[in-house]
């Protein structure tokens, strides 16, 4: 039955897609080559600070506050910017967006890679994070436009998927070995000229595409978006340090009031950036709450591998990202050996399986000691990364199919908003158990992740039963959602 919805809606979105405005015939290999490759560089800069952040800290004389903020600075500004980048290309070119993208990642990496007190170099990381995530956006948004859905899409956003397990893959060991190179300063640089080089491939290889009846852009709704949820994101890293002073508590509180500021806005304006009756769609709210689980639970917990292995395993950071590439390369694999699951098997069984077998892999990473072996780590980051690269696939093709076929790049943003807001929450959460563990040695580290890896499965678990209940049902028709498609 679900799969019969399935094919309804893949017909329903090829008759809607004549609704979406092009200025050229996009050309569906070059698109999906410059999308996959925006989405990698952006997975390789949030990378970088994972294996260069002992090097950064010497060199700037940076303390244990400002590296949190160097770690978590470009979460926060790829969450602000997420859903308004989607917009904004959905209703004024998401190639011109993507563009822009790619030159303030460039531009900022160039900062970064110059920059002269850990301060700058945060705000470098902040603004990568904005140019990551025009990229990001609108990357799903071009390879909607460029591949009509059906099994031709289903293929490109299972690359689109491997895309982002290979930039986790690559970017601790290239940040690794260009630091050793020539120091924590040279990722920067050579993300700068990456960008830049991409900018010139995305002008010659992108068409343009855009919603044939172009919304006026939401002012209110994209300020109080992108300064709530950074609000928020701050206070999560400041609450690191503490939870009970006064600039956590206001940061927290001024983040949730602006994001329930924004839901208020577009409950009542005539074109809104998000329509709100999409959280009445199942396969949206099942996408959204997905990514939101998986930012929370694996994500969270393999960004902490690299710390484990290092400080409580007492190996090096080479090795430690050579190790997490049993996850991450295991993660690209199965995203690409998606497509060829059986047609019984619906995205949202994809994405409920994803999560199970995550939390699966996460489980079995438990009950470590200071002795434990690194080969002790390798069959539960193995399973954890089949099951992701599983759900990056369904994750990327739900967030296109989950909305209107002129809302692709906006779908896209609010499925990536979810993953950076879950992640950042997952972070913080594994940060605080490691740091409550009151012993900064290798014990106190180890004895924290044990306790981190159930609660990060705990978040992987939950997500996959929000997403099993988020069942097809009868949604009503919205004054805004047009064109929408069946459910499932």
């Amino acid at each position: 039955m679900e799969r019969m919805a399935e094919r309804a809606r893949f017909g329903d979105r090829a008759e809607r897609s004549k609704t979406v405005a092009a200025t050229t015939r996009p050309d569906p290999g070059g698109t999906l080559a410059v999308a996959a490759a925006g989405t990698l560089l952006v997975l390789v800069a949030f990378t970088t600070p994972l294996t260069t952040l002992a090097s950064t800290a010497a060199g700037l004389g940076a303390g244990s506050g400002a590296l949190a903020w160097v770690l978590s600075s470009m979460s926060l500004g790829a969450a602000a910017g997420l859903l308004s980048s989607g917009a904004i290309g959905d209703d004024y070119g998401r190639r011109r967006t993507f563009l822009a993208g790619t030159l303030l990642l460039a531009g900022s990496s160039v900062l970064g890679a110059f920059a002269p007190t850990a301060l700058v170099l945060v705000v470098a990381r902040v603004s990568q994070g904005l140019g990551g995530a025009a990229v990001l956006a609108c990357s799903l948004g071009l390879i909607g436009h460029a591949f009509p859905a059906g099994p031709a899409r289903a293929r490109a956003t299972g690359v689109w998927g491997a895309a982002l397990g290979a930039g986790v893959a690559v970017g601790p060991i290239l940040a690794a070995g260009l630091d050793s190179l020539g120091g924590w300063r040279l990722p920067y640089a050579a993300t700068a000229l990456a960008a830049a080089a991409l900018a010139v491939a995305g002008r010659v290889l992108l068409s343009e595409s855009r919603a044939a009846r172009p919304r006026p852009v939401d002012v209110a709704g994209t300020l109080l978006i992108g300064l709530g949820l950074a609000a928020f994101m701050a206070g999560l890293v400041e609450g690191r340090a503490g939870w009970d002073r006064l600039p956590v508590i206001v940061l927290l509180a001024v983040g949730l009031a602006l994001v329930g500021g924004f839901v208020a806005v577009e409950r009542r304006i005539a074109n809104p950036m998000l329509d709100l009756a999409l959280l009445r769609r199942p396969d949206f709210v099942g996408a959204t709450v997905a990514a939101l689980a998986a930012g929370a639970g694996i994500l969270a917990l393999s960004t902490v591998v690299p710390t484990l292995i290092e400080r409580g395993l007492g190996e090096g950071a080479v090795l430690a990202s050579v190790v997490l590439l049993a996850w991450s390369a295991t993660s690209v694999v199965t995203a690409l050996g998606a497509r060829w699951l059986p047609a019984w098997v619906t995205p949202r069984a994809q994405l409920v399986a994803g999560l199970v077998g995550c939390a699966a892999g996460q489980l079995a990473l438990v009950d470590l000691t200071p002795d434990s072996s690194i080969a002790r780590l390798l069959p539960g980051l193995l399973v954890a990364g089949a099951a992701n690269g599983v759900l990056n696939a369904a994750l990327g093709s739900q967030a296109v199919a989950s909305v209107p076929a002129d809302r692709a790049a906006m779908g896209s943003g609010a499925y990536n908003t979810a993953r950076y807001v879950g992640s950042a929450i997952g972070i913080t959460v594994v940060a605080l158990i490691i740091n409550r563990a009151g012993d900064p040695g290798a014990v106190g580290v180890v004895s924290g992740w044990n306790i981190a890896v159930l609660v990060t499965a705990g978040f992987s678990l939950l997500g996959a039963l929000v997403v099993l209940l988020a069942r097809e049902r009868a949604a009503k028709p919205s004054g805004h959602l047009s064109g929408s498609a069946t459910p499932s």
